[in-house]
């Protein structure tokens, strides 16, 4: 079976904003094409994510407009570069997240989105292993056939 790991697709580096930043601002980078999450760092080191539906929620539920620190989704769950890209989609399932942002050594390296995955990984999981010979396509000599046949 490959196995593929998180570092070696392209993870996307979307804009971090700081954890008191204010909520408009927040609202204006997620509105920019591309962007559906922002890590929120604090001394380089990922302390929360905010989504447009976090934004959506704070809205419909108030007419408050605190920093972002009072809104973030955190603790954050996270995964490792080394991981293979199917813990990833495990993680993201379990965790009922589409986005998982990739950090190590405890600082953030980039953002993983659910449709990164989707090329990678089959809806069925197939795992198939070969302890024979190596296939051959030649079966001229058992068929009775020739080259010319």
């Amino acid at each position: 079976m490959i196995v593929t790991t998180v570092e070696t697709v392209a993870l996307r580096s979307p804009p971090t904003i700081a954890p008191t930043t204010p909520v408009s601002e927040a609202a204006r980078r997620l509105r920019r094409p591309g962007v559906s999450a922002l890590p929120v760092l604090e001394d380089g080191s990922l302390v929360g994510i905010v989504t447009g539906s976090d934004i959506v929620a704070l809205v419909a539920e108030t007419d408050a407009r605190p920093a972002v620190r009072e809104l973030m989704s955190s603790p954050v769950t996270t995964i490792g570069p080394a991981a293979t890209l199917s813990a990833a989609a495990e993680r993201m399932r379990t965790a009922g997240v589409r986005r998982l942002p990739v950090v190590a050594d405890g600082r953030y390296r980039g953002l993983l989105a659910a449709h990164t995955l989707a090329p990678y990984l089959s809806r069925h999981r197939l795992e198939i292993e070969w302890d024979d010979e190596p296939l051959r396509i030649d079966r001229s000599a058992e068929s009775g056939l020739t080259a010319g046949d």
